[in-house]
């Protein structure tokens, strides 16, 4: 059982953390699995960057969704157990309201328009969609990298409505390492002259954006995965009239490959917005520390995952994390998995990431 992407209304304007009215906001969502008549197996889905809800396929829509292998009956996120509700985030350009919607006070793109965004916004946006569909409280919060913060928030911000919390390559705050990859990452973007400060129409800055997808893509996985796949093998056939800097190596055909296929589904000033809100993130604004904001969870069980891979999002953020909810008296469990992929391991390395997820929720009554 599930539905296609389907979208809801937040009753009346939203009001964003940084400053700022968003006089209408909708809410992009996919579900699987029944929902109980006490309405008490919601689990949260929220999604990192890029994804949309689309999670996993269903009857409605049988296209493989982005978690397709940890989704489902008997699966990790088990859906004879859990009504599963994954939103596209707040700021996203699939179905959410974002700098690429139309703002309906001058029935023009908001683009730059747009107010800030926080991860903040995006938890408070998800919240608000499923109590406009009528659930009040979520059975778990399960969240990877941008979405591992959108779960601390959400937990933080509404700790009397989770009952459990998944982290998954995630940080309370950015490290400047993470910060700098991002603003360069923004900066080719904002440099393509196609950019136009914002005021772009389609195709937009494809160069910045292919740009910026490839520095992204570099820093998902790891550099023994890389070296693993790829090693310095060429292309076995290089573009007819291709110069001397054109790509020679199968890494460079990759990142290509996977770079054009990112910027026929992504907005630009959209990949801006969300990119920052990730460097704007800060556990310690709620409640002047890390400790103390990470106090503020009341969830009865947390799982926090790292990959010992990931240069992205260090496996110490996720021991910091675990390790200040243990002092705060949280019942906590900490898994170090030793995947190859980096980053993304959560999106490939099911065989590590499905039993661990899945024992977790497995053990919630």
């Amino acid at each position: 059982m599930g539905s296609a992407r389907r979208t809801v209304r937040l009753p009346g304007p939203f009001t964003m953390r940084s400053g700022g009215v968003l006089p209408r906001v909708d809410v992009a969502y996919e579900t699987w699995g029944a929902l109980s008549p006490a309405k008490d197996n919601v689990l949260l889905l929220v999604t990192g960057l890029s994804p949309s809800a689309h999670a996993r396929c269903s009857a409605e829509d049988p296209t493989p969704g982005w978690w397709e292998e940890m989704i489902g009956p008997g699966l990790a996120i088990d859906t004879d157990r859990f009504h599963v509700v994954c939103v596209n985030s707040l700021g996203s350009p699939h179905g959410s309201t974002s700098p690429a919607s139309i703002d309906p006070r001058t029935d023009a793109p908001y683009r730059l328009t747009f107010p800030v965004l926080t991860i903040e916004d995006i938890a408070s946006a998800a919240r608000e969609a499923l109590r406009a569909l009528g659930l009040a409280r979520v059975r778990a919060v399960v969240g990877p990298s941008l979405g591992g913060m959108t779960a601390l928030a959400y937990a933080m911000q509404f700790p009397d409505e989770v009952d459990a919390l998944v982290t998954i390559s995630s940080a309370a705050r950015a490290t400047p390492f993470a910060i700098a990859i991002r603003s360069v990452q923004r900066e080719a973007i904002r440099s393509d002259p196609d950019w136009r400060g914002g005021a772009y129409d389609q195709p937009g800055p494809v160069r910045g954006l292919r740009v910026a997808r490839k520095l992204g893509l570099i820093t998902y996985r790891s550099a023994a995965e890389w070296r693993q796949r790829f090693s310095r093998e060429r292309v076995d056939v290089r573009t007819p009239g291709a110069g001397p800097f054109d790509v020679e190596f199968e890494i460079e055909a990759y990142l290509e490959m996977h770079a054009q296929k990112f910027v026929g589904t992504f907005d630009a000033n959209c990949y801006l917005y969300l990119s920052r809100c990730m460097d704007l993130f800060d556990v310690a604004e709620h409640g002047g520390s890390v400790e103390a904001g990470l106090a503020r969870i009341r969830a009865r069980k947390t799982l926090v995952v790292g990959v010992e891979t990931d240069f992205l999002f260090p496996i110490d953020q996720q021991a910091e994390i675990a390790l200040l909810l243990e002092r705060a008296g949280r019942d906590v469990r900490f898994v170090r998995l030793p995947s190859i992929q980096g980053h993304d391991s959560f999106l490939v390395d099911y065989d590590r990431f499905g039993p661990t997820v899945g024992s977790f929720l497995g053990e919630i009554s």
